[in-house]
C-alpha cells in the first residue's frame, strides 16, 4: 500500500500521513463524531477577509487571493458561517456517516469513494449558476465559464472512452442513470413502443422495464411495452438463444444490454446481430461497469451499440450524475444527437447541475491516467480472489464466478436468505445488499447477496484483504443461520425483532465480529474527507 497523506480541511478533518502497518489515528466519541488527532481550522468572518484557498479543502487556490466583504448579518438574519455553527444537527449527522464509512466494510457493488478533488468541485460555487440549454445555446446569461466547463467535460468523456468526436457525441447533463435511460426512451420511442431488457430478478435494472403480474413497477413499463429476457438458470448466464427467439416474436424497437447484478461480461456481437435482425436500436446501460470499460478491462460496448448510458458514481468513481453517449450518424432514420439532447432538455429536465458536471470533468481526467487503469485491474483481480475464497468456503455463486466487479451469492442451499444475512452483517459493520437470484419469488426476501469490490479497492485493499473479507462474511452468515434457528416465528419481522432484542443471545458474537472488522478496516485510508 502506498503512503497516504491529506491536507487541512476547512470545517472538516485533516488526514495525517498514513503508511502501511501503522494504525490510522482514529478516535470516536459517544456522539458519533470523528475526532482525528489533527488541527481543525474554521473560517471566521472578518472585516476584510481573503479567499486564500478552497472553501472545501483549505488548499491554496490556483488564482490570486480575492478580498471579500464580511457578512455581519442584517435584518434578514443571513450570516455566512460554517456548517458546524449554523446547523450542528446536520454537521453531527455528517460526522456520524463519515465514521460509519471509515469503520465499515463497504461492499455494495454500486457504491464507491470519490476523491477530494471531485468533492471540491461538487461543493463549489458552480452550484449557484442556472444554465438551461447546451453550451452556446443557453436560456440565461453569465454562462461563459459554465460553457467552457461543460465542453471540457464532454471532451474528457469522449477521450476517456477512446471515442472519435466526429462519430460520437455525449450529453453530460442527466442527473443520474435512470433519468439518462428515460431520456433515451423518450428520444427514440413513442408511447407503447416495445423494449427488451434483462429481467430484474435475473440481474437487470429497474429502469429497463420491470413489471410484475400485478403491477407495472417501473415508469418505463407504464409508458412502453416491456418483454424481459432472462438467464439460463442452470448456468447463471444470459440465455442468448431464448433472447433471440423472443426478440423475433416480440419485435422490440429498442433492445437494452446492461445489468445491476450480473457478474459476467456481455456478448455484444450476438445482441447486435439480433437487434439488426428485428430492426431495433441497441442501447447499453454500462452504469455498473463504466470504470471497467474506460480502463479496457472488459469488452467495449461502443463497438456495437447505438447508444450507451451510464451513471458516474459507481466504478467510474465520480460524482452522482449520468451521461448519454450517442452515434452522430442517423440510425434507423433518427438523428440521435438532436433527439437525445432535446429529450434531456427541455423534455425531462430543467437546468443542469453544474457542480456535478464540474466534479465529473475532474473524474474523467483521472479516468485517463495509468493509475486509474491499475485500479480497475485491481477491482477485477480482487473480485476473482473473493469469488475463489467463497467457493472454497462452500458457497454457490451465480454463474460460478465473476468477470467484473461483483459476485452474486446464492444462499438458498444453506437455508438462508439475503434479507436475514444482510441484517446480521450490517450489525457487524459489513455493508452489502440482499439480492434476487434466478428462481426467486420475493424481492423483499431474496435468496442471495450481492458483493462488490470497487469501494474497498479504492481504500487500497488487495487480494489478501478480500480473502479476509470472505472469511468475515462467512462468519456473519454462520451467526445468521444460528439466529434464524432460534427465532420463534417464520416471518422476517420475527427475525428482526429477535436480533434487535437487548438480550439476544448472539449479541456478544456479533459485537466481537464487529470489533475485528472495524479494527481491520480502520487500518486503511478513506479518501475525500
Amino acid at each position: 500500500m502506498h503512503a497516504y497523506s491529506g491536507a487541512a480541511v476547512t470545517g472538516a478533518v485533516q488526514q495525517p500521513i498514513w503508511t502501511k502497518g501503522s494504525a490510522f489515528p482514529f478516535k470516536g466519541n459517544i456522539n458519533g463524531e470523528l475526532s482525528f488527532q489533527v488541527k481543525v481550522d474554521f473560517v471566521k468572518p472578518c472585516k476584510a477577509s481573503y479567499i486564500k484557498g478552497s472553501l472545501v479543502t483549505g488548499r491554496p487556490s490556483s488564482s490570486a487571493s480575492v478580498p471579500i466583504p464580511e457578512f455581519e448579518g442584517d435584518e434578514n438574519g443571513f450570516v455566512d458561517y460554517d456548517l458546524a455553527e449554523v446547523d450542528p444537527e446536520v454537521h453531527s449527522l455528517i460526522g456520524k456517516e463519515k465514521q460509519r464509512q471509515f469503520k465499515s466494510l463497504e461492499l455494495i457493488a454500486s457504491e464507491n469513494f470519490t476523491s477530494r478533488a471531485v468533492m471540491e468541485a461538487v461543493g463549489s460555487c458552480l452550484t449557484n449558476k442556472y444554465s438551461e440549454g447546451l453550451p452556446g445555446k443557453r436560456y440565461y446569461g453569465g454562462n461563459e465559464y459554465i460553457d467552457e466547463l461543460e465542453t471540457l467535460c464532454q471532451q474528457r468523456a469522449l477521450s476517456a472512452y477512446h471515442l472519435d468526436g466526429k462519430k460520437w457525441g455525449v450529453n453530460v447533463q442527466p442527473l443520474s442513470g435512470s433519468p439518462a435511460n428515460f431520456a433515451v426512451y423518450t428520444a427514440l420511442l413513442s408511447p407503447h413502443d416495445r423494449i427488451m431488457g434483462l429481467d430484474l430478478p435475473h440481474g437487470g435494472h429497474l429502469s429497463h422495464g420491470f413489471m410484475t403480474l400485478k403491477r407495472r413497477v417501473s415508469a418505463t413499463s407504464k409508458y412502453f411495452e416491456s418483454m424481459p429476457y432472462r438467464l439460463d438458470e442452470s448456468t447463471g448466464l444470459i440465455d442468448y438463444e431464448m433472447l433471440e427467439k423472443t426478440a423475433i416474436l416480440f419485435r422490440p424497437k429498442l433492445m437494452i444490454v446492461g445489468a445491476s447484478a450480473y457478474p459476467r461480461d456481455f456478448d455484444y456481437p450476438r445482441v447486435r446481430k439480433i437487434a439488426d435482425a428485428v430492426g431495433a436500436f441497441l442501447m447499453m446501460d454500462m452504469a455498473h461497469i463504466s470504470g471497467l470499460v474506460a480502463a479496457s478491462v472488459v469488452a467495449n460496448p461502443f463497438e456495437y451499440c447505438d447508444v450507451v448510458t451510464t451513471t458516474t458514481h459507481k466504478s467510474l468513481r465520480g460524482p452522482r450524475g449520468g451521461m448519454i453517449f450517442f452515434k452522430k450518424d442517423t440510425v434507423l432514420g433518427v438523428d440521435l444527437e438532436s433527439s437525445i439532447n432535446n429529450a434531456v432538455f427541455p423534455g425531462l429536465q430543467g437546468g443542469p447541475h453544474n457542480h456535478t458536471i464540474g466534479g465529473l470533468a475532474v473524474c474523467l481526467k483521472h479516468a485517463q491516467s495509468p493509475e486509474f487503469k491499475a485500479y480497475q485491474n485491481q477491482v477485477v483481480s480482487n473480485c476473482k480472489a473473493l469469488a475463489s475464497r467463497l467457493i472454497e468456503l462452500g458457497y454457490e455463486l451465480v454463474s460460478g464466478g465473476s468477470d467484473n466487479h461483483l459476485v452474486l451469492v446464492d444462499l438458498r442451499p444453506l437455508g438462508m436468505d439475503g434479507a436475514r444475512a444482510e441484517k446480521i452483517l450490517d450489525m457487524a459493520s459489513i455493508t452489502l445488499n440482499k439480492n434476487s437470484v434466478p428462481g426467486d419469488k420475493s424481492a423483499q426476501i431474496p435468496g442471495g447477496i450481492r458483493i462488490g469490490t470497487p469501494a474497498m479497492t479504492t481504500r487500497k485493499f488487495t487480494e489478501k484483504e478480500f480473502i479476509a473479507i470472505a472469511d468475515f462474511i462467512h462468519e456473519g452468515i454462520q451467526i445468521a443461520l444460528e439466529a434464524k434457528k432460534s427465532t420463534k416465528g417464520s416471518k422476517l419481522q420475527d427475525f428482526i425483532n429477535s436480533i434487535g432484542s437487548p438480550d439476544f443471545y448472539l449479541n456478544d458474537r456479533i459485537s466481537d465480529l464487529q470489533r475485528r472488522v472495524e479494527a481491520f478496516t480502520t487500518q486503511f485510508p478513506l479518501p475525500g474527507i
